[in-house]
């Protein structure tokens, strides 16, 4: 076991996280068209809105998922290079061309990103969890921990950012 728990748990926040980003669709298609925003990057200035949430949502599941795939089908007794830096160029030009779609298609994309994702997780053996990977910021990382921080968790965050959101531009 890591420190962040079980396959069994993190598949169930993944699972439940999925199924509360899901449950947006309602309120962010009646949004349509959401403003895009003038800047969607990383630094302090940046402001995201419905779509580029969801464009970033559906970017990340398919690269983190890959990434770690590499770090398990690399040679276990090296920690095998993986991730990338919040400011990097394919990231955020993913983010750019995505955000252009409506929100209906970047939720059905995200659901099908969700399948893949938690198919990943439920087919890890704990073992895979203690795989150590090497992240250019954060060093080495577990598997487990790489999920935790880019799958589970962040994918949390963001429910709790886009509900955020919709609450704040609900008509009153």
């Amino acid at each position: 076991m890591t420190e962040t728990g079980t396959v069994e748990a993190l598949a169930t926040r993944l699972r439940d996280g999925g199924e509360a980003m899901l449950g947006f669709r309602g309120p962010l298609v009646a949004g349509e068209l959401w403003p895009l925003s003038p800047d969607y990057g990383t630094g302090p200035e940046a402001l995201w809105g419905p779509r580029e949430v969801l464009a970033h949502v559906n970017e990340m599941l398919p690269y983190w998922t890959r990434q770690l795939e590499g770090v398990l089908a690399a040679d276990p007794g090296t920690p095998a290079p993986f991730g990338r830096t919040a400011d990097d160029p394919a990231r955020l030009g993913r983010i750019a061309d995505d955000r252009q779609h409506p929100a209906g298609e970047l939720l059905d994309e995200i659901d099908a990103g969700l399948v893949t994702a938690l198919g990943f997780v439920t087919d890890r053996t704990e073992s895979d969890l203690g795989r150590i990977g090497l992240h250019p910021v954060r060093g080495e990382l577990t598997v487990g921990d790489s999920l935790e921080r880019f799958v589970v968790g962040h994918l949390e965050d963001h429910v709790k950012q886009l509900r955020t959101i919709l609450e704040e531009r609900a008509p009153s």
